[in-house]
């Protein structure tokens, strides 16, 4: 039997979907005579600010009508950065308790502003088991959005459908994947349960395991994105945008800029989608700055040039 609470709980993430606008589609210039169009599905406009504001209230509601999530449950998760705000929000929506399990790098500063609490553990890998235990601990529930996420009901709100909505033809798509995350080396050779045990240092992408939400089967091409040339590309969405992004936004550009290379040299028309996962001046202080890239070994310039190559001069890929 479904409790007063539970009903009312889904009532209230369902009215946040509905009075949520779309997303807009941004185009992104490209030279002239391309006959590939380039749109960034600008996820930076959610309540939160990210892409993960969707699959947050998607688990949400999943958990809830499950009976897995009761009234005064303590949700614990796994993870750091847009997830765990956008989670945290959600919690707040519902007046539950929300603590986030995130590497000792991470920040939690969004997570404590939204009334959450912020565990920090080290090795990074050492998030999950220390989630999954501190949720029994508690009494509470282990969201586990990386499993999760594979097999959970979106009931209307995803990104797909909405997208599909706004392009007349159905667009190609890609993967990409930054240095130290598992998901490029393991869909290669096929290793389901692949593992780097390295953090990624792209915010919001790329994990040091494969995750069980991954699923290889549903992927034509993984494309690996040097760390440096993903800052060099958010600086370029930054130029044409005028949008702070992150350098997971810069992960996907160049992403896609290799796959419409391809399109190209195949005489291949259409229009490519990729995302802008989220855009805030914190990342200003990240890879927006030298100082910051540079502490990182990251030298952006020869890939900044290379983007300035093709896309002001049309020169070759």
């Amino acid at each position: 039997m479904i409790s007063a609470w539970a009903v009312e709980a889904v009532a209230r993430l369902d009215a946040e979907r509905e009075r949520t606008p779309a997303t807009p589609l941004r185009r992104f210039p490209l030279p002239d005579g391309w006959q590939v169009r380039l749109w960034l599905k600008d996820e930076s406009t959610q309540p939160t600010g990210s892409l993960k504001h969707r699959l947050a209230r998607a688990l949400f509601r999943q958990a809830i009508a499950s009976g897995r999530i009761a009234e005064g449950t303590t949700v614990v998760e796994a993870t750091g950065g847009a997830m765990a705000v956008a989670q945290a929000h959600f919690a707040r929506l519902l007046g539950l308790p929300y603590i986030a399990v995130m590497p000792e790098k991470s920040s939690g500063e969004g997570v404590e502003r939204l009334g959450g609490t912020c565990r920090h553990v080290d090795p990074p890998l050492a998030i999950y088991g220390e989630a999954e235990k501190l949720a029994e601990e508690v009494g509470g529930h282990y969201l586990d959005h990386y499993a999760a996420a594979a097999a959970v009901d979106w009931h209307g709100g995803d990104l797909a459908e909405e997208l599909f909505g706004q392009v007349a033809e159905c667009p190609h798509w890609v993967v990409v994947d930054p240095e130290n995350s598992a998901y490029f080396p393991g869909w290669a050779s096929g290793a389901a349960d692949y593992s780097t045990g390295m953090p990624s240092r792209i915010e919001g992408i790329g994990r040091p395991r494969m995750e069980p939400g991954f699923v290889p089967d549903l992927v034509d091409l993984v494309v690996p994105v040097p760390d440096a040339a993903s800052v060099a590309a958010a600086r370029r969405v930054r130029q044409d945008t005028g949008l702070p992004v992150g350098a997971a936004t810069g992960t996907n550009l160049w992403g896609a800029l290799e796959l419409i290379t391809r399109m190209r040299a195949q005489h291949v028309r259409g229009d490519v989608v990729t995302v802008i996962g989220d855009a805030d001046p914190r990342h200003l202080r990240t890879c927006h700055d030298d100082a910051w890239a540079e502490s990182r070994g990251l030298d952006w310039r020869p890939h900044a040039t290379r983007l300035e190559r093709l896309l002001d001069h049309g020169e070759p890929w």
